[in-house]
């Protein structure tokens, strides 16, 4: 399956979305940004997928915006400009929302809206060759639309640097940083994301969308009353559902459970 923009490929329970701009380092412009949203939406609405691949095919993951499309944007009336723009913070709110485990498989350079991609996926893989950054500043712009993943992703801190400096992000700086979650050399990425699958695969599917909406309700929260109350029916709901009796079972009876095919 393809569009114009995308090649998508099934690969057992997983869902591999190649960006094929190669020519154009997969920077993004409207085209794009549609099917890419497109895309991870139909993918997350799947039952049969387990698990989201982001990649991008030629030299480089992405080089961020299209310029000239960026420039065209910026001379369009403000309300087509803002409507733009809107679209592209979309894609990556619907990126970030998924309640399918998704991953960032980055070769070559992830730079600006790349690096974006990268951070609001769940899961980063970099080769060892990879670079990041946030080079807005360098164009006249801001990482906007980004700065929530990106934030997330590498804290504050880390953030007032790379934001106003633009500079470049080695893979090695990337994960000691927090951005990336493995660096191996780029021979080496597809086994390294086919092993996280198979560690997702042994999961429960209900569990790990639990356990994602878990992380959204408790991160950056004081620990309070109202937060303890919410943690504790969570696990309530939760361990009554058929999904954990058939877990807390099969451990029990030490087999594997019905969805890991064991």
């Amino acid at each position: 399956m393809s569009t114009s923009t995308l090649n998508l490929e099934p690969r057992g329970q997983a869902t591999w979305i190649w960006m094929a701009r190669s020519e154009v380092h997969n920077a993004f412009n409207e085209a794009l940004i549609g099917d890419l949203t497109a895309a991870f939406a139909a993918a997350d609405a799947d039952p049969e997928v387990r698990a989201i691949v982001l990649a991008g095919e030629g030299k480089n993951f992405s080089a961020g915006a299209d310029l000239n499309w960026m420039r065209q944007q910026g001379t369009a009336a403000l309300e087509d400009n803002l409507a733009d723009a809107r679209r592209l913070a979309e894609l990556y709110r619907t990126i970030a929302q998924c309640q399918t485990p998704t991953l960032a498989r980055v070769h070559g350079a992830a730079i600006g809206g790349g690096m974006g991609l990268a951070a609001a996926c769940d899961i980063c893989v970099a080769s060892t060759t990879a670079q990041f950054a946030t080079s807005e500043v360098r164009l006249g712009i801001i990482p906007a639309v980004i700065a929530p993943y990106v934030v997330r992703a590498i804290g504050e801190r880390q953030a007032y640097r790379y934001f106003q400096t633009a500079e470049r992000i080695a893979a090695d700086r990337a994960y000691e940083i927090g951005l990336v979650h493995e660096v191996v050399p780029a021979a080496e990425l597809d086994a390294k994301i086919d092993e996280i699958i198979a560690e997702l695969l042994a999961g429960g599917p209900r569990a790990q969308s639990a356990a994602t909406e878990l992380i959204r309700a408790v991160a950056n929260r004081p620990v309070d009353a109202e937060v303890i109350e919410d943690t504790a029916r969570r696990i309530a709901r939760l361990r009554s559902t058929a999904e954990a009796q058939e877990g807390l079972g099969a451990f029990l009876e030490k087999r594997g459970p019905r969805w890991s095919g064991a």
